[in-house]
């Protein structure tokens, strides 16, 4: 059994395990339970009613939070010509074609999210096995692959996640930084939901937004009830 710090238990006696609380609770909460001396990511866990064994019941889509993450996103974009001129002036971390491929084979992966245009997508497969496993690959379904890489970039640089369920059903993101003005978490937060609640699959049966909990990097979780996390 995992041991906790001092700060942690000391944390943890500021919330009711028990409590489903209100979402701007539950944002005013998780800044209380920020006590690392860095400035730690809220994140947000999301169990769904779905079988992610099942191809039609899979969740995944992608959101824009309307204050960021509160991370510096590094952005990759695989392209020629003019795309290139063009995720350069986006604000591109790295921008190229066949010479990124062979520096990425060699074992340079320092960049958050990759960008292709159609085009690129035959020499960038190549890096199936290496960029796959760790959720680096281009994707047309993420708005990775794309002709407008302008746009793509620039949704990246403003804050836009890519969210999918994982073995047990639950979809795990970071919603921003605790030095956030508890206004900016919270609609950040009800914007990830409303995202989540928009990709429900039509083979979903039952209650979809099964639980949601909010914690800190170092902090303990604080549970939300489902029923008042998008706001009417």
């Amino acid at each position: 059994m995992p041991r906790h710090g001092k700060k942690y238990l000391e944390a943890s006696k500021l919330i009711d395990r028990q409590q489903l609380y209100e979402p701007a609770e539950a944002i005013d909460l998780v800044k209380k339970t920020a006590t690392a001396r860095f400035d730690e990511t809220v994140e947000a866990a999301v169990r769904l009613g779905v079988d992610p064994r099942h191809a039609d019941q899979q969740v995944r889509g992608t959101v824009v939070l309307p204050h960021g993450t509160g991370k510096t996103r590094r952005v990759l974009v695989f392209a020629k010509g003019d795309k290139a001129k063009e995720a350069e002036e986006a604000g591109a971390d790295f921008v190229g074609a066949e010479e990124l491929v062979e520096k990425i084979q060699g074992g340079w992966l320092d960049f958050d999210v990759a960008i292709a245009t159609p085009d690129m997508m035959g020499v960038v497969g190549k890096l199936g096995r290496i960029l796959g496993p760790r959720g680096l690959m281009p994707n047309p379904k993420a708005g990775t692959v794309t002709m407008d890489i302008a746009r793509a970039v620039k949704e990246v640089k403003a804050g836009k996640i890519e969210f999918r369920i994982d073995k047990t059903a639950v979809i795990h993101v970071p919603i921003g930084k605790a030095s956030f003005p508890p206004e900016k978490l919270l609609e950040n937060f009800q914007t990830f939901i409303e995202a989540v609640v928009k990709a429900k699959p039509a083979a979903a049966k039952g209650q979809y937004i099964r639980s949601i909990s909010l914690a800190t990097t170092m902090g303990p979780g604080i549970k939300v009830n489902p029923a008042r996390a998008v706001p009417r």
